[in-house]
């Protein structure tokens, strides 16, 4: 079964953002807008890392996280503070109460989906896919190495995330605002045209030959890459 993830955030289009990331990144999401009722949903699930949003209605993501740290069943479980507090002084008294991370409002969504899947691999690793495969491609996080049928594939920085974006959910249509967002990140303006050079540079990357394309455009939609077997190791 895949990571689970809490997110406590009160701002809606925040909360959608991280909800949609997240499950794009393969991991199962609940979101509570308020600390009741994030203790409701701990209570109901354990979750193997909490996202926190710091300004909260009611109880704050501050002493949500004292009270988290307090409990013998909860002490334990990985905590990103998010808030818009930069000062060195907030952050190190968000991390001196317990927060593992601290990301601050901007910011990359990228960079807080490297930050999850770091983290998740030093608390349970057995829960994180080093290892994506579709069809007859594998693509190797760690190592950053990208083989089909036991070749080489030889990608650009922003082609691998690309690749890794869409084999995380094979099948899945994902519009060229979408693939900005989740490869580019919100903070970046690219244009959407952009999207296409580089699903063009990817895909001569990967195809040789009579191979045929995993890569499905999808007319007035977006892309995807084909619905083959998929294997997370």
């Amino acid at each position: 079964m895949s990571a689970k993830v809490l997110v406590v955030e009160d701002e809606e289009p925040l909360a959608l953002l991280l909800r949609y990331n997240l499950e794009a990144d393969g991991f199962r999401v609940q979101v509570a807008n308020d600390g009741e009722e994030a203790k409701v949903a701990i209570d109901e699930e354990t979750p193997d890392l909490i996202v926190l949003d710091w300004m909260l209605p009611g109880v704050s993501g501050l002493e949500l996280c004292r009270r988290l740290r307090s409990g013998k069943a909860t002490r334990n479980i990985p905590i990103i503070m998010l808030t818009a507090r930069g000062e060195e002084t907030d952050r190190v008294r968000g991390l001196a109460t317990g927060a593992d991370d601290y990301v601050v409002k901007p910011f990359s969504v990228p960079e807080l989906m490297a930050r999850v899947r770091a983290i998740l691999r030093r608390a349970s690793p057995e829960r994180i896919a080093n290892v994506l495969m579709v069809g007859d491609i594998t693509l190797d996080r760690d190592a950053h190495r990208v083989t089909r049928n036991g070749r080489e594939l030889r990608l650009g920085p922003t082609e691998f995330r690309l690749l890794e974006f869409l084999m995380q959910s094979p099948g899945r249509v994902f519009s060229r605002a979408q693939l900005l967002d989740g490869v580019w990140g919100r903070d970046i303006y690219v244009d959407e045209r952009t999207v296409d050079v580089h699903i063009g540079r990817l895909r001569k990357a990967i195809n040789r030959g009579r191979e045929k394309d995993p890569i499905r455009t999808v007319r007035g939609a977006g892309y995807a890459i084909n619905d083959m077997v998929a294997v997370n190791a």
